[in-house]
């Protein structure tokens, strides 16, 4: 996996899926908490005057010279948990964001959340 900061500067870039297919722009990148490491991403997704941003995993993704790939299909990204784009992801939100893309989901010791947008 490459340092979250590389991929900040991967912002508004495309994002792809395994296929080629364009999800949408790279909008923010959400690190574990426990371990400080890249855990997802938001995703630029929907036609213009409704856009979403949707959670994309980014375990397992690749920078290439124009878009970052994901290894999640376009599908099952669409159909993910969004947040406005003005939004935020709720605590009470991860464990069903994790389940979607069917992840183990554990919340800190003390019950604190598991995603920090940087």
């Amino acid at each position: 996996m490459f340092p979250a900061e590389n991929l900040r500067d991967w912002r508004t870039e495309k994002v792809i899926d395994p296929d080629g297919n364009k999800i949408g722009e790279l909008e923010a990148v959400y690190v574990d908490t426990a371990t400080d490491q890249p855990a997802f991403a938001t995703v630029k997704v929907g036609m213009i005057g409704r856009h979403k941003l949707a959670f994309v995993p980014l375990d397992g993704a690749t920078v290439l010279p124009n878009a970052v790939r994901v290894r999640y299909d376009k599908k099952l990204i669409g159909d993910a948990p969004t947040i406005d784009l003005d939004g935020e992801l709720a605590a009470t939100d991860e464990p069903a964001l994790f389940a979607h893309y069917k992840l183990p989901y554990q919340a800190g010791t003390a019950g604190e959340r598991r995603l920090a947008r940087r």
